[in-house]
This record gives structure tokens, sequence and C-alpha cells, in this order.
């Protein structure tokens, strides 16, 4: 097992600093107005977006585990197909469902180069698509080159 960090682009800190501190605005603007318990809402959305955040990734012989702070996804290496470095996979995509940047891109989003595909990604330049032979997952790890060759070398058909 091999352990990969997620490194932040500079978008998703941007992004992630500008609506955390919009959000921290209106909850104390709601609890100056003397809405208190209102002003916990903007909160939550903080906290709940900030559960999603990707922390890392670890491979193993059977699966990526793509870690959040409390959990864990499991992604199963049976039946991948491919797994390629592909810089800038997610460009000129669209979010279909999910976050398109606080704290990190992660959901369904479609494009023309990948079509339909879910995403577990904190930098959009440095991504690395797998394909399924029924979806495709993009992700960007620290080292995309490594984790290419760390998935080829688990024993199946990888590339």
């Amino acid at each position: 097992m091999k352990h990969y960090k997620a490194p932040w682009s500079t978008a998703i800190i941007v992004i992630s600093f500008l609506a955390t501190a919009i959000f921290i605005a209106g909850s104390l603007g709601l609890a100056w107005s003397g809405s208190h318990w209102l002003a916990l809402l903007p909160l939550a959305f903080i906290f709940g977006s900030a559960l999603f955040t990707i922390r890392g990734y670890t491979t193993s012989p059977d699966a990526v585990l793509v870690h959040r702070l409390l959990w864990s996804t499991r992604l199963p290496l049976t039946g991948l197909q491919s797994a390629q470095f592909v810089p800038d996979a997610m460009r000129g995509s669209l979010r279909t469902f999910g976050n398109g940047g606080w704290f990190s891109c992660t959901g369904f989003f479609w494009n023309r180069r990948l079509g339909s595909f879910r995403a577990f990604v904190t930098d959009q330049r440095q991504t690395v698509v797998l394909r399924y032979p029924k979806r495709t997952v993009v992700m960007s790890p620290i080292t995309p080159e490594e984790f290419v060759r760390d998935l080829e070398g688990v024993g199946h058909s990888a590339q």
C-alpha cells in the first residue's frame, strides 16, 4: 500500500478561502441581526463542504482509497481498464452534481473528452483518469506518473 497526498491548486485555495469568508460574514451578519439560530446555517455549509475535502489517495493490491476528512471512498481495481496521467482532464467540464471547488472538485461532471465521470480532484492540472467498462474516475495525486506506475504494478491492465 502506498499513500499519495492530494495537493491543493491555487484555484482551490482561492475559492475555498473566498467561499468560507463569505459564509462566515453571512453568519456574523445574521447573528448581529438577531437571527442567532439562522446564523448557524452558513457555518453548517462550511462544515458540510469541508467534510468532502480530499486528503489523499492510497493504492492497495485491490483498490484505490480516496481519503476524506472522516471516511474513505473505495474504488475497486477489479475491471480497471486503464490508468493514465492526463493533465487538465477536467478542462471544459460541466458539473452535473457536486462541488466545483470549495475544498475540492468532487462529484459528477461531463466533458467532450471523457464523457460523464466522477471526480475526486484538488488540482485540476495534475489529473489521473481511471477507466472502467461503465465509468470513468478522475483524481489528482501529488505525483500522477508515479501513481499510474503504482497501479500498473498491482497486476492488472492499467496503462
